[in-house]
This record gives C-alpha cells, sequence and structure tokens, in this order.
C-alpha cells in the first residue's frame, strides 16, 4: 500500500479533495489518514469466473497533513508519504493556478533546503574538515534546491540518493499536480497535464450509496470520479502496475512497480514466495475472461510458463509455484 500526501496552500480545497476521494470527513489538527480500495472492474469479472469467495482490491492511503508545507507537524507527516498530490485551486473569479502551483513548489524546496542545511552542518561536523561522500552529496543537493531545482529533477546519481534517503526529502517524491474545478470547467492550461477534479460537487455525494453518487455525478457531467482519475495519475507518478491473482479462495490485486521481475512480484504476496520461487504460471487478463478460466486458457496455448528473468505486466493473472 502506498501513501499519498495532499499539499496546498490555504483554501484550495484541499481537505475537501480529501473527503471527496476517501468519503471520509476531515478532523483537524493532526494528519487526517484515510484507506481506500483502488477501484479496480477486473475483480468482479475474475470472481464470477472463479466463484471467489471474497475479493481484496489494491488499496491506497491518502494523507491531508495540517498547515501542509506550512508548519513543522504537516511537513513531518508528508516526509512519510510515498507521493505528493499539489491541489491547486481553479475555481473563482480571483484563482491564479500558475502562481498557486510555484507557491507550493517554492515551500516544498524551502522546507527541503532546511532540513538538507541542517544535515550537512552535522556531516561537516563529523568530517571535521574532511570532504566525506554525505558531505559531498548534501552540498550537491543544496545546490540544486538553492537553485530552484526539484531533486527528482537535480540528475543526482544514485548513491546521492542513499545519503538523502534518510532525510525524506519532499522534492525527491514525485508530485501529482490535481486541478480542483467549478462546475463546467477544464483544467486551466497553464497547469499542462493536471488532473482535473471537481472536489466539491463530489463530497456532496458523500452520503450518498456508491452508484447513487456516481448517476449525480454523471447529471453534472462528471464522467470519471475523482478517486479512479488522481489513484492512476498516482500509478504513472509512482510508476507502479497491477496484477491479478484468482482462484476459489479469494481474487485480488497487487500492485508492484513497472519492470519488476516475477520473484519480486510474487513477494508482493509473500515474502515466502520471493525467496521459493520456482515459476509464475501467466496468462492475460483478457485472455483469461475470453476463454472462461484458467484450464480453457491454458488448452488454447494462452497459459505461459515463466521463470525468475520475466517482466510483470499490467493485467498480469499469476499463479505463483514456489518451494519453502
Amino acid at each position: 500500500m502506498r501513501d499519498i500526501g495532499l499539499v496546498g496552500v490555504p483554501f484550495s480545497g484541499k481537505s475537501t479533495l480529501f473527503t471527496a476521494l476517501t468519503r471520509h470527513g476531515a478532523t483537524g489538527g493532526r494528519a487526517n489518514q484515510a484507506v481506500v480500495p483502488v477501484p479496480d472492474p477486473r475483480l468482479g469479472v475474475l470472481a464470477e469466473i472463479e466463484r471467489s469467495q471474497k475479493v481484496v482490491p489494491a488499496q491506497i492511503r491518502f494523507v491531508d497533513a495540517p498547515g501542509a508545507t506550512g508548519s513543522a507537524q504537516g511537513v513531518a507527516a508528508l516526509r512519510e508519504v510515498d507521493a505528493l498530490c499539489a491541489v491547486i485551486r481553479c475555481f473563482g473569479p480571483d484563482a491564479r493556478p500558475k502562481a498557486e502551483l510555484a507557491t507550493v513548489r517554492a515551500d516544498l524546496l524551502l522546507a527541503d533546503l532546511e532540513v538538507v542545511g541542517s544535515a550537512l552542518a552535522k556531516a561537516e561536523k563529523r568530517g571535521r574538515g574532511k570532504e566525506t561522500d554525505e558531505a559531498a552529496a548534501l552540498r550537491r543537493a543544496q545546490g540544486a534546491l538553492s537553485a530552484e531545482k526539484a531533486l527528482r529533477e537535480a540528475g543526482l546519481a544514485p548513491e546521492d540518493g542513499g545519503h538523502l534517503r534518510a532525510l525524506a526529502p519532499l522534492t525527491l517524491k514525485p508530485l501529482v499536480v490535481v486541478a480542483n474545478l467549478e462546475e463546467g470547467a477544464d483544467v486551466p492550461a497553464e497547469l499542462g497535464d493536471a488532473t482535473g477534479v471537481y472536489a466539491a460537487i463530489e463530497a456532496e455525494t458523500l452520503d450518498m450509496p456508491e452508484e447513487e453518487a456516481r448517476a449525480l455525478l454523471e447529471e453534472f457531467g462528471v464522467a470519471e470520479p475523482g478517486l479512479e482519475k488522481v489513484i492512476a495519475a498516482c500509478y504513472r507518478a509512482l510508476d507502479l502496475i497491477t496484477f491479478l491473482t484468482t482462484g476459489e479462495d479469494e481474487t485480488r490485486a497487487w500492485e508492484v512497480r513497472r519492470g519488476a521481475a516475477a520473484p519480486e512480484a510474487a513477494g508482493a504476496i509473500h515474502t515466502d514466495f520471493e525467496h521459493g520461487f520456482i515459476r509464475a504460471e501467466v496468462v492475460r487478463y483478457d485472455d483469461l475472461v475470453e476463454c472462461g478460466g484458467w484450464n480453457t486458457a491454458k488448452h488454447k496455448g494462452l497459459l505461459r510458463i515463466e521463470g525468475k528473468d520475466y517482466r510483470v505486466q499490467e493485467g498480469d493473472v499469476l499463479h505463483v509455484r514456489f518451494a519453502v
């Protein structure tokens, strides 16, 4: 499960978006968190084919940090997440999306400059006048931040990342821009490929059953709920894909990094599966559905036996063979 932190300036609608995404009201005072299932219609289809007893979707946790980058408490909460969503107000006559996004980015840079500068001073003290690898890495990071460049865009060497990891820099995390829109509006051109969400409209459906809420949103012209759009954007930013497992006991979705080898995907299911990995039986979701089950897919030659070097693909349905 990945954690996504919501950041934004005051009145950006950050907490409204949190409510819309999680169907969970804000509490205030400290980081507000909610775990939500990742929508995936493929699960229901596979569960019906295999007559699974239960369906288990992947999950994602949203974190609405109080004060966001404007408070030490908010920054501390955001350092623990895997990616950030910058919520930008695009409603009201005084909306200035481009300037607001610049403010959010500047706040993130300043927060990192403070922690990197402090760490560099300590590293130099420990080095007693000698240039250590740690101090050199921190100095390069400080230089990039001082030049107003996010660390994820600074071209730092992999070994630099090792020295920075304990600091959990905010600008090293993937950043997804979410345009908080008013009814009938589109994402402003100045925000480029930002993800557009109608947070206020969606928050009004909080107490409705899911199907009724979706029908109402469609009346407002909202074809795809914000949760699905934001999760998709976060998965892209984190370079994640979904693979599936199915059987009589359960049908389940699993997240794994793009390009992961089969043993790593098996490890997402259970660490024993990775250590004792033998092989994976793999079939594409579309092929399995078309065949109506594993046996037919195997008979048609659509089920493959893959070894440790196989790179798992989006929508793969896996059956892992392993030895304890």
